[in-house]
């Protein structure tokens, strides 16, 4: 073979490789999930005493004091989800790298915090760990939350606007959870995609 024809043929092969260098590059790359189905509570644990149903295709919080946990733990991940509040003076939050210890919630539990007066804020235990910043939400109407934990560090999107970036999160990893707090609450379009610790190849 003569050294044309062997680089031509060298080319050719190049060429053939790189969608499937793409393939597998995306492939590798993180996944959504949905934590939700739309149908039933398969996939979530109920903990103590707390009232979820399904309905239209909601996860509607109904009463109690408890809380709706995930069956697995997690670590690092990008958490989206929608909520709305069904009653004047609502009062949830959003657990996550949440332990079984403590009742009716965990024991100084890392939380997104639902309450109406301080929404969006982080919440450990009883403790804020940063303020909230983000208006109170009409009843009724749908909000979205993008919560990205990474390592120590967590970030909250609002309607995907930046609302605060913290960088002491001090549990390794645990379960995600919606708080009920005696008030109802609908939430949709839950969905997880779990990343990686950072410089992990």
């Amino acid at each position: 073979m003569n050294l044309s024809r062997f680089c031509f043929l060298a080319g050719l092969l190049l060429l053939a490789a790189r969608p499937l260098q793409a393939a597998e590059a995306r492939s590798s790359e993180p996944r959504w999930v949905d934590l939700f189905n739309g149908k039933d509570l398969s996939g979530w644990v109920n903990v103590h005493d707390s009232r979820f149903v399904v309905t239209n295709g909601a996860l509607r919080l109904v009463t109690g004091m408890g809380w709706l946990r995930t069956s697995q733990q997690y670590t690092n991940f990008v958490l989206e989800l929608e909520w709305r509040a069904l009653e004047s003076g609502y009062d949830s939050g959003i657990f996550f790298r949440a332990g079984l210890e403590g009742k009716p919630w965990p024991k100084d539990g890392w939380q997104v915090n639902l309450l109406g007066a301080a929404l969006g804020g982080l919440v450990r235990g009883t403790r804020t760990m940063v303020p909230a910043e983000t208006p109170r939400m009409p009843l009724n109407q749908w909000v979205k939350f993008r919560l990205e934990v990474q390592d120590a560090k967590a970030k909250l999107f609002v309607n995907d606007e930046p609302a605060w970036e913290f960088d002491k999160v001090d549990a390794q990893s645990g379960y995600i959870g919606i708080q009920a707090e005696n008030k109802s609450f609908d939430f949709r379009n839950i969905r997880l995609k779990v990343t990686s610790p950072t410089g992990a190849k």
